[in-house]
């Protein structure tokens, strides 16, 4: 019964980075663009006009994470979407690491020629996102982290545990849509085990982000949580007084995946915060 529920739990974890499969509106649908990065092919699509607006996706996700926000966000930023190394259409790394990809990131506002920049990062997008302002004063003005940890114990047990399941065997019998999924966009479909393999690798270490980078952090910092998230609420309440001058916020009736759940109410919350 306990492998049975913790299966369940992994299919949460996974099922919203192809929940609409087919349906995409947004995503793929402004002629994206690579850009070379550190020899990694990195895929990104912009929508809209005014301040650039960079959004980092969720674990085993894509841009398709953000889907249902981009029409109402574009109206007012420059949103540039993007692809992590490995996920959705871009191209694997030689490993995968959240330093990995902030520095990735960083180079990226580099070879864009962008100025004042703001973030969006949902889950393990949060996390880049968090690691890039730090990085990056100069360029990272605001962060709006959403459903983000800094170690792996702030995620809720019975998610925590149901992520030692993951691995190429079990997503061969139990997550067949995602893998097709994963398939059509990755421009290196037939090496998705490495993929898995590197993720894998990456949850292993517990800390993520120490607490003296988050110290660190000079950006104005949203940080958001649903009340049903798969992260501890005192965790995330940990980040806030961490993070020197942030803000704290906890959403009604919401899970982790607030950008499908509540598209409304989250870009609500996003505009008003990077526009005041």
């Amino acid at each position: 019964m306990k492998q049975i529920i913790l299966s369940v739990v992994v299919l949460f974890i996974l099922i919203y980075s192809w929940k609409s499969l087919g349906q995409e509106t947004i995503y793929g649908s402004n002629q994206g663009k690579y850009i070379n990065i550190l020899d990694t092919k990195i895929y990104y699509e912009e929508y809209g006009n005014g301040m650039p607006l960079l959004l980092f996706h969720g674990g085993f996700g894509s841009i398709h994470d953000f889907q249902k926000v981009i029409p109402k966000l574009s109206k007012h930023f420059s949103v540039i979407a993007i692809d992590s190394p490995g996920h959705g259409r871009s191209e694997q790394s030689d490993t995968l690491s959240f330093d990995l990809m902030s520095d990735h990131f960083s180079h990226m506002i580099d070879l864009l020629k962008l100025d004042s920049i703001n973030i969006i990062g949902y889950s393990d997008g949060g996390i880049t996102a968090l690691l890039l302002a730090e990085k990056r004063p100069d360029k990272v003005k605001k962060v709006i982290a959403s459903g983000v940890n800094s170690r792996m114990d702030g995620i809720k047990s019975e998610v925590l545990n149901s992520i030692d399941l993951i691995s190429p065997d079990f997503i061969e019998a139990n997550q067949k849509e995602w893998l097709i999924d994963y398939r059509r966009k990755s421009p290196e479909k037939d090496n998705w085990k490495k993929y898995i393999t590197d993720m894998k690798r990456m949850y292993s270490n517990n800390v993520l982000i120490t607490n003296q980078t988050l110290s660190k952090i000079k950006a104005e910092v949203l940080l958001v949580f649903g009340d049903r998230d798969v992260i501890k609420l005192e965790h995330g309440i940990e980040l806030y007084q961490m993070i020197d001058g942030s803000r704290f916020c906890v959403l009604p009736d919401t899970p982790h995946e607030v950008f499908m759940e509540k598209p409304e109410l989250i870009s609500n919350i996003c505009i008003e915060f990077l526009t005041n």
